[in-house]
């Protein structure tokens, strides 16, 4: 019987908890309670699976150079066709042109690919339609990307029927249809999708700016962007403001922390479209990740959060903030999550940079968890590696650097290893994505990692998906030219069946979902970390983790395992037994870089 000073300390802590998150305005009343324990699978479009090759990008589409033509998908990363070679001397002078065709034919027909993987939550990096490779660069919000549909032509000529001012205008293109039918058959499979909105800026191409380019001052739109003066000395007729600098990306006008009232006017009819195609919410996505959250005023963000939920309550929606930021944004008028960056950072510290010990490591992990209520850390993406950083299998083969460190390798004085990782690399690399999987919150898979593949940051982190039974040369090119180790390039069923149990064990256990976490094990030396994932029904999941290169014997004991003495708990990994001693402690060997996650078996 619990003494009636613990349970007093018990409401005094909840009560205070409760507190906090009022005073912060952030209770997780904004979070759906699907959205609870997700798996989540990033999606680059362009480069994940080419479904229809007669809708492949046309040179006159991407302004491309004579010559030019779709890159091979199977062909050697570093090795540059005759056009590249033309373009420039350098790897990194014309990467960003190549076209490889992916689409979303190619993403409905890997659909089961993905549940079978366990995956309950898709993102889609920008899908709208736009020039670039990764479609940050919009040229309108309204339509699907002409080349991710079946017919880019007649998709053309619907857009130019339009007023993209006016939505009483606006029609549904072949893209856009496809777009509405990847939703429905990613319903049929229980899985939910949000895409990527982009409201900082737009491309250079997006139809009001393209007004401007034409029109000049006379421009109905030319309030739309930032726009520094108008006269000869500039070739478009006018200064403005990118994005950092970037003029690629134009900036729309902001006052008072707010766009400007037709720019927001035109997002809050884009938004409503793609939530509620012609006015039926269950058609529509489920959520948005926005890009660059901190660079649009809060004034917006709270008018365009009330509009979202106003149209579907059950939607959510994620910020792009990488650092302590995000406890100005998750609030419940606000964002809902955001993709967790900051624990990226802690996890790459302690596996892969073996810069903190798992004391210390467990103290990052908790303070993180403190920022936020359980409810938002239970959904809170988790993620290790997406379009912004290197992939997680090349951060351990350049483990001597801190977490996006000289990743991007344009600078030739960049001494970063492209290789592929070593089969203790591996090792680690599945060490980390059990921890990911285990631990609370929602994992979030970067396409392609769970098929080992591996690569710098952008741009060589959007390499295309090297699907099973596809044949793939070698990588034996540098950027740099320099002397390299020959890597097979293919698809790493070994790593694959990894994920999928991973994703089988999270999936049918809800304790991991949304149990709560206990640390079991953190030293303050050796490089292993336990924790248990429980609930008040007594399930129970603890998850050991040896970072060590060498084996390691831990002993743990927990109240969590009083009164099931005699009993035993099985590895969910290895099948192997561990008896429960009495007094609830367990003993267990573990494997170098290697985990257990223990079960009671009834």
């Amino acid at each position: 019987m619990k003494s009636p000073q613990l349970i007093l300390l018990c409401l005094v802590l909840i009560i205070s908890v409760q507190f906090a998150e009022l005073a912060s305005g952030q209770t997780g009343s904004n979070v759906p309670d699907w959205s609870v324990g997700m798996v989540w699978y990033q999606i680059f479009p362009e480069r994940f699976n080419n479904g229809d090759s007669s809708n492949d990008p046309t040179k006159d589409r991407i302004n491309a150079p004579d010559g030019w033509e779709i890159t091979p998908w199977t062909g050697d990363w570093y090795q540059r066709a005759g056009w590249e070679q033309r373009v420039g001397p350098r790897f990194y002078d014309h990467v960003r042109m190549r076209r490889y065709g992916g689409d979303l034919q190619g993403v409905i027909d890997k659909l089961d690919y993905l549940t079978e993987l366990g995956i309950t939550a898709i993102y889609f990096n920008p899908i709208f339609d736009a020039v670039s490779l990764h479609k940050y660069d919009a040229s309108y919000y309204h339509h699907i990307d002409r080349h991710f549909g079946p017919d880019p032509e007649g998709d053309l000529a619907i857009m130019q029927q339009e007023d993209p001012a006016d939505p009483a205008t606006w029609q549904w293109t072949s893209a856009d249809r496809l777009f509405l039918q990847l939703l429905e058959e990613a319903k049929k499979r229980d899985i939910r999708v949000i895409i990527d909105g982009v409201w900082n800026h737009s491309g250079r191409d997006f139809w009001a700016f393209r007004d401007i380019q034409e029109k000049g001052e006379e421009s109905a739109f030319r309030d739309w962007y930032k726009i520094i003066e108008f006269g000869d000395a500039w070739s478009d007729g006018f200064d403005y403001e990118g994005w950092w600098g970037y003029k690629g990306l134009p900036e729309f006008t902001e006052t008072d922390d707010n766009l400007h009232p037709a720019v927001k006017e035109h997002i809050f009819h884009v938004t409503h479209r793609w939530m509620a195609p012609d006015g039926d919410v269950s058609r529509g996505v489920d959520g948005w990740r926005l890009d660059v959250a901190e660079e649009v005023g809060l004034g917006f963000w709270r008018e365009w959060h009330a509009l979202v939920r106003e149209i579907n309550p059950e939607a959510i929606t994620v910020a792009e903030i990488w650092d302590d930021a995000a406890r100005d944004y998750l609030k419940d008028d606000l964002f809902s999550i955001v993709m967790n960056y900051r624990w990226a950072y802690a996890v790459h510290d302690y596996f892969i940079n073996r810069k903190i010990s798992a004391r210390d490591f467990n103290r990052r992990l908790q303070s993180l968890r403190n920022d936020f209520s359980d409810r938002v850390n239970h959904a809170m993406q988790n993620l290790m590696d997406s379009h912004d950083t290197e992939r997680l299998a090349s951060m351990v083969v350049n483990r001597d650097r801190d977490y996006k460190e000289g990743s991007k390798i344009e600078n030739i004085s960049n001494t970063y290893n492209v290789n592929s990782p070593d089969e203790e690399g591996w090792n680690l690399v599945k060490l980390i994505a059990l921890f990911q999987y285990m631990y609370k919150g929602s994992p979030m898979v970067y396409y392609g990692t769970e098929a080992g593949m591996w690569g710098a940051d952008d741009p060589d982190d959007r390499k295309p998906m090297p699907w099973p039974g596809m044949e793939f040369d070698d990588e034996i090119n540098h950027p740099y030219s320099r002397d390299r180790n020959r890597d097979p390039v293919g698809f790493n069923s070994h790593m694959h069946q990894y994920y999928t149990k991973l994703g089988l064990i999270r999936n049918q256990h809800p304790v991991v979902q949304n149990g709560s976490f206990t640390s079991l094990l953190a030293p303050s030396r050796e490089r292993v970390f336990a924790f248990a994932r429980h609930d008040d029904d007594n399930h129970m999941v603890i998850v050991i983790l040896n970072s060590e290169m060498e084996e390691k014997t831990v002993n743990i004991r927990t109240d969590l395992l009083s009164g099931y003495q005699d009993e035993t708990l099985t590895d969910l990994l290895s099948g192997e037994i561990v008896n429960i001693l009495p007094g609830g402690r367990i003993q267990a060997s573990i494997n170098p870089v290697s985990g257990m996650v223990l079960v009671r078996v009834p």
